[in-house]
């Protein structure tokens, strides 16, 4: 380096940053990352490279991760064969991770094992082993290790009706359910599959959920919150109704806002298309939400026809079910109040059409008598007429006479129309 101060100061920088990263989780942690990025940016490939030497693994991703895309590749070029086989090893691990996670019970709790290699997941005693969007080797270690067959994630949405929920003929049970995940800028429902083997439940999917997040979150949390697969399986469908209903209360405030300004005395058209959206988006979320009470109905109805439960969790069932049947309650309200806005928006917009009808018929009724006297203005007869009169003072009395019949007409439509306002009512 030509500058070994400077560097050793952006050094001691970087490090009280990370310091800072690590301790912090609220404002002032995003604003450290930015001015960590924001020092980055100052610093040349080849310094860059020189502080991931420095920094242990976990701070060289935090580092890696605020590194622009156009710049990764030079800086990788420049740092040591060492740190880039230990950098991108990390990498690697932590997205394989992030696709397969198992866990056992450890003290009543929840408790993620980290996997690596196949050898890991051979030496595991796991009640659930979650998978998004597995890769085919992941998929082939669960297979041959627990002898298990799971579908891949993107066949999930081929499947006929028929085939959702079923046992195979080595006991195992089958469920594909849909899970709904609500976005800010979209809704859809993932297709999720689930395998009860033995002691073990498998959950492969496509994308990650706030579900399955708020399902480890809890059993992690209490203790005794889950003893056995099953019991996993349930509070993922008891968590998916709760995040349902929270669903739902969106949809309540949405339609409230709307229908402030639906109840407004007046709309204009680009309004009316607006709020039409606003009320279409919230009429799909609320459709897939009745769908996906029904196909977590379903399921729960397949699981206790088969007898797969305990006593205890029977009654979990059945609270579960009591659940689904209050939320088919609000979503048939939603849907009426739906129904409701988006006739009451209609209404507006067939109000505004009235309204334009309505100009354009005084228009032409104002301009009928002026449209004859037009013509016969213009025929052979009022030039002889107007033979013995100047031309400029025949068509410009002409033209005053046209304005004059036309607002006489239209006083006498106004006189007609608040007459038949103020006409009592005929008693019967």
């Amino acid at each position: 380096m030509d500058e070994p101060e400077n560097f050793q100061n952006n050094l001691l920088e970087i490090k009280n940053l990370l310091a800072r990263h690590k301790l912090v989780e609220t404002l002032v942690h995003k604003q450290n990352l930015v001015e960590l990025q924001r020092l980055l940016e100052q610093l040349d490939a080849e310094a860059i490279a020189c502080v991931l030497e420095v920094f242990s693994a976990d701070d060289r991703q935090i580092i890696w991760l605020l590194i622009k895309e156009d710049r990764k590749e030079d800086i990788r070029l420049a740092m040591s064969s060492k740190v880039r086989t230990e950098l991108f090893t990390e990498v690697k691990h932590r997205n394989r991770n992030a696709t397969i996670r198992v866990f056992d019970l450890y003290e009543g709790r929840l408790r993620q094992i980290p996997i690596d290699t196949k050898e890991d997941l051979t030496n595991t005693q796991p009640i659930w082993v979650d998978l998004v969007m597995p890769e085919e080797e992941q998929l082939a270690w669960a297979e041959d290790i627990f002898g298990v067959e799971l579908p891949n994630p993107r066949d999930l949405t081929d499947l006929e009706s028929s085939a959702r929920f079923y046992v195979e003929d080595n006991g195992d049970i089958h469920l594909h359910s849909d899970f709904l995940l609500d976005l800010k800028d979209e809704s859809r429902n993932v297709a999720v599959a689930f395998v009860l083997n033995k002691e073990t439940l498998f959950s492969v999917r496509s994308k990650e959920l706030p579900v399955f997040r708020l399902q480890r979150l809890r059993a992690r949390a209490q203790s005794g919150y889950v003893s056995e697969a099953k019991d996993v399986l349930l509070d993922l469908y008891a968590a998916e109704v709760e995040y349902s209903a929270n669903a739902l209360e969106d949809v309540y405030s949405e339609l409230e806002e709307v229908g402030r300004q639906v109840f407004k005395s007046q709309m204009t058209d680009e309004e009316a298309g607006r709020i039409l959206a606003a009320i279409a988006e919230e009429e799909d979320l609320n459709g897939r939400i009745r769908r996906n009470v029904l196909d977590t109905r379903r399921a729960l109805s397949f699981l206790m026809r088969g007898r797969f439960l305990s006593k205890v969790q029977h009654e979990d069932v059945r609270e579960i079910l009591r659940d689904i049947e209050s939320l088919d309650g609000h979503t048939s309200f939603l849907f009426n109040k739906i129904n409701f806005q988006m006739d009451a928006t209609v209404g507006f917009i067939n109000i505004n059409q009235n309204k334009d009808i309505k100009r354009l018929t005084i228009i032409s009724v104002i301009f009928m008598p002026l449209n004859v006297l037009a013509g016969m203005g213009g025929m052979s007869e009022f030039s002889m007429m107007t033979q013995g009169i100047p031309w400029q003072i025949a068509y410009s009395s002409f033209s005053i006479g046209l304005m004059i019949v036309g607002w006489l007409t239209f006083v006498g439509l106004k006189f007609f129309e608040k007459r038949k306002l103020k006409k009592p009512a005929v008693s019967s």
